[in-house]
C-alpha cells in the first residue's frame, strides 16, 4: 500500500495500491503519518512517487461510496490533515508523478515544493466538478498559487484535465521526463536542495510557501469545511453523478 524507504537523505514513499493507486481511508491515514513522521526520523527531503503509468488516480470512490456520513467525516478530516502535513513539512517535498494523477493525484503534487511528471499520454489536473464535488477552498488556492488566477479558475470550473506538455507550459509541474527517469529526477532535486546552505535554504522556503499554510482552516471552521463537502458528497447531484462515474468505469477504482 505505502513502501517507505530512505536513499541516504531522501525518503522514499511510494504508493503500491494497484490498480491505480486510488486513496481509500487506510493509505490517506498512512501518508498522512508517514510525512509527519520522516522529519523526525531524520530524513531531510521526502520524494512521493508511483508506480509507472500511475502516480495516483485520485480518491476511491468504490470503497469512498460505501461509506456512511460518520464514517465518511474522518476520511475527509484525514485528508485535509495530510494536504495541511504536505504544505507545511519543514522538510522539503518532490512529488514524483510516474503516470496520470487526475483529482486525488494532483492534489497531492500540488502540495509539493517540486513536481516532475512523465512524459505521454497522462492526464493531470483538478476534476471534482466534473463528478459533482466543489473544490475546497484550501486545494483551489494551492492550485491557483502555482498557475495564477485566471487559468485556476478556468480549469477548476470546468474540470478540466490536461496532458504534460500543457502542464509544464503553464507552471503545474516544474520538469518532464521519460516514464522511467520520473523517481530520479524527483530525487536528484531533492539531493540537490538539501546540500544548499541550510539555514538560508529553511528560512527562504519556509517565507516562500507561508502562504501555503494559510489556506487551511483550524479547529470550528476546518469542522464547518468538512461539514459542507459531506453536505455535497451526499447530495442528490454528486451521489448520482459519481455512482455514474463508477458504473462507467465497470466498478474499478477511480
Amino acid at each position: 500500500m505505502l513502501d517507505i524507504t530512505d536513499r541516504g537523505p531522501v525518503r522514499v514513499l511510494r504508493l503500491q495500491r494497484p490498480p491505480v493507486n486510488a486513496l481509500d481511508p487506510a493509505l490517506i491515514t498512512a501518508l498522512r503519518s508517514a510525512v509527519e513522521t520522516a522529519p523526525r526520523d531524520g530524513a531531510r527531503a521526502l520524494l512521493l512517487a508511483g508506480t509507472p503509468g500511475r502516480f495516483s488516480g485520485g480518491l476511491d470512490l468504490r470503497v469512498l461510496l460505501g461509506l456512511d456520513r460518520e464514517a465518511l467525516r474522518p476520511v475527509w478530516q484525514d485528508f485535509f490533515e495530510l494536504m495541511a502535513g504536505l504544505a507545511t513539512s519543514p522538510i522539503p517535498v518532490a512529488a514524483a508523478m510516474t503516470g496520470h494523477a487526475p483529482a486525488g493525484g494532483t492534489v497531492l503534487g500540488i502540495f509539493c515544493d517540486y513536481r516532475v511528471l512523465a512524459e505521454g499520454g497522462f492526464k493531470v489536473g483538478l476534476n471534482e466538478v466534473q463528478v459533482g464535488l466543489p473544490l475546497p477552498h484550501p486545494i483551489y488556492r494551492a492550485f491557483e498559487r502555482l498557475i495564477g488566477p485566471r487559468i485556476a479558475e478556468r480549469m477548476a470550473v470546468e474540470g478540466t484535465l490536461i496532458e504534460p506538455a500543457e502542464a509544464l507550459a503553464i507552471g503545474l509541474v516544474d520538469e518532464l521526463a521519460p516514464v522511467d527517469e520520473v523517481e530520479a529526477r524527483a530525487e536528484a532535486w531533492c539531493r540537490r536542495v538539501v546540500d544548499l546552505p541550510p539555514s538560508a535554504f529553511e528560512q527562504t522556503r519556509r517565507r516562500a510557501r507561508q502562504p501555503l499554510a494559510g489556506y487551511f482552516s483550524t479547529g470550528a471552521a476546518r469542522e464547518q469545511e468538512v461539514e459542507g463537502l459531506l453536505d455535497a458528497w451526499f447530495g442528490d447531484e454528486c451521489q448520482r453523478t459519481l455512482r455514474g462515474v463508477l458504473a462507467a468505469l465497470g466498478g474499478r477504482k477511480s
